[in-house]
C-alpha cells in the first residue's frame, strides 16, 4: 500500500528552495566578512611592522636602551600574533571550518609575549635607586602573573600536542 503525500511535495520543495537561498546568502555574507577581516588584519600587520621598525631604529639610536628594546620585542610579537590570526582566517576561509590549532598558537604567542615583556620590565627593577616598596609589591604581583602564564602556556602546549596526536591517529585510519 502506497502512502499518500496529500500534495505536500510542493511545500517540501519550497522549504528546500528557501533553505538553499538562505544558505547562499549567509555564505556570501560570511565570505564578505572574511575578506574585510583579512584586509583589516593585513593593514594592522603592516602598521605593526612599521611601528616595530621605528621602535628598533629608536633602540639603535639610543644605544640599546632597554625600554626601547622591550617595546620593539613587544611590537614584533604583536605582529606575529596578527599574522597568525590572519593565517587562521585564511585557513577558515579555505576550509569553511573553524580550526582550533591556530587559535591555540595565537594564545601561546600572546602568553609568551607577555612573559617576555614582564621579564624584561622587572629586570630593570634591580637597578640602583629603583627598589622601593611599590617596586616590591609590583614584583610580587608579576610573580603571580608569571606563574599563571606559565601554567597557561603548559596547558596550551599540551593541548596542541594532543590535537596533533589525535589528528595523526585519525589520518592513519
Amino acid at each position: 500500500m502506497a502512502l499518500d503525500n496529500d500534495g505536500d511535495d510542493g511545500a517540501d520543495r519550497e522549504v528546500t528552495e528557501i533553505g538553499r537561498v538562505a544558505n547562499q546568502t549567509f555564505l556570501g555574507v560570511e565570505l564578505f566578512a572574511y575578506i574585510v577581516l583579512a584586509a583589516m588584519l593585513a593593514a594592522t600587520a603592516l602598521l605593526g611592522v612599521v611601528g616595530a621598525a621605528s621602535s628598533l631604529w629608536e633602540a639603535v639610536r639610543a644605544s640599546g636602551d632597554s625600554d626601547e628594546v622591550v617595546l620593539t620585542i613587544d611590537r614584533l610579537l604583536f605582529v606575529l600574533m596578527v599574522v597568525e590570526i590572519l593565517h587562521t582566517v585564511r585557513v577558515s576561509f579555505r576550509s569553511g571550518t573553524l580550526v582550533c590549532e591556530p587559535f591555540l598558537i595565537v594564545g601561546l604567542i600572546a602568553s609568551i609575549r607577555r612573559v617576555l615583556v614582564i621579564t624584561l620590565e622587572t629586570s630593570q627593577a634591580n637597578e640602583p635607586g629603583k627598589w622601593t616598596p611599590e617596586a616590591h609589591d609590583l614584583l610580587n604581583q608579576t610573580m603571580i602573573e608569571l606563574s599563571i602564564l606559565g601554567g597557561l602556556i603548559l596547558v596550551m602546549v599540551v593541548s596542541i600536542f594532543i590535537l596533533r596526536h589525535s589528528e595523526r591517529r585519525v589520518a592513519k585510519r
